[in-house]
């Protein structure tokens, strides 16, 4: 994460865009005002996603932008915001009370005149828009709720289905609907591959926090692969890190296996997001194979410098990057 906002920050954007979106002469521009702001969110927040989204077509490009305000503002809720537990919860259950009714609503401008969040209002007009299926974002809700009262994940299968589902792969989902096929019948493969990417961010991500979920209080390594290192906990003050660092790179091996399955779905997609989606699986494939072979494993936050970044992204596309960071596009 490049930046955290507080919660007052995040109240002080919504009013003024909501106020913003209010005031539009018409429906097209009310979206176009709240995708700039959701755009900066993203920009704030990830610098390697906000690269790989620039290769997006600008009408997809702004409904993912969207999404990821929707998704980013409920994980700070539970990440970093300085609350006690049940007012995090308060919040999360007020956010989706927002979504239920959002999703009823035929306008975005509507949805905020009738009180609703900004954001949530914009993504429940993506998920209209494009009938996703409503239960993938209570998925994702209800994820957000599990770390608000962390458990542990017996094993790699419970992990999945337990937390990633809700957490990643219901928001690959999201993205599979903007996105699109090639042609319908490569939907199922459309799903399939976003799945295995969310699989892959998600571990990957895992991977790179341990310390800093641990601090929260938050184990998202398998028990059964903790144990086969006679581990019982992650423990940041154990003498020797050799067996952690040894899970590490286990799970490291199966994000990559989850990084290629989905890198043999790209075909399936429609051709005009397979570089932004070829962006994402290089940029964070690459932050995944520096985990696998740190030699100072849990010890190290690991980060892919901004020269690793280009060096995996299409040259020929190099050019939309500085008008990116301009405000362009």
């Amino acid at each position: 994460m490049e930046n955290a906002w507080s919660q007052e920050e995040w109240q002080t954007l919504e009013r003024s865009t909501a106020a913003s979106v209010l005031a539009a002469p018409d429906p097209n521009e009310a979206w176009r005002r709240l995708a700039r702001t959701a755009r900066r969110v993203l920009q704030s927040y990830s610098t390697s996603f906000f690269i790989v989204t620039r290769f997006l077509p600008a009408v997809k490009r702004a409904q993912v932008e969207v999404i990821y305000a929707a998704v980013r503002y409920p994980d700070e809720v539970v990440d970093t915001f300085p609350i006690a537990p049940a007012a995090r919860l308060d919040l999360l259950d007020a956010w989706a009370r927002d979504y239920e009714r959002g999703i009823h609503c035929e306008s975005l401008q509507q949805a905020i005149r009738d009180g609703l969040d900004c954001f949530v209002a914009g993504f429940a007009q993506v998920v209209r828009r494009h009938e996703i299926p409503a239960d993938y974002y209570r998925a994702f809700l209800d994820a957000m709720r599990l770390d608000v009262v962390p458990r542990s994940y017996v094993n790699l299968e419970d992990l999945v289905e337990s937390y990633i589902y809700g957490s990643a792969t219901v928001v690959g989902y999201f993205l599979a609907y903007v996105y699109g096929p090639i042609a319908p019948p490569a939907f199922p493969r459309v799903l399939r591959a976003s799945r295995d990417l969310g699989i892959a961010l998600q571990l990957t991500n895992f991977l790179r926090d341990v310390r800093e979920d641990k601090r929260r209080g938050r184990v998202y390594l398998p028990v059964d692969m903790l144990r086969a290192e006679d581990l019982d906990d992650v423990d940041l003050d154990a003498p020797d890190y050799g067996p952690l660092n040894r899970v590490l790179r286990r799970l490291s091996a199966i994000a990559e296996q989850h990084y290629a399955a989905a890198e043999r779905d790209l075909d399936a997609f429609s051709p005009d997001c397979r570089v932004a989606i070829q962006s994402c699986i290089n940029v964070y494939r690459q932050l995944n194979l520096r985990i696998g072979r740190s030699q100072e494993g849990i010890l190290h936050r690991e980060s892919v410098p901004m020269s690793e970044k280009f060096a995996v992204l299409p040259p020929s596309k190099y050019w939309r990057l500085p008008l990116a960071y301009l405000g362009a596009i």
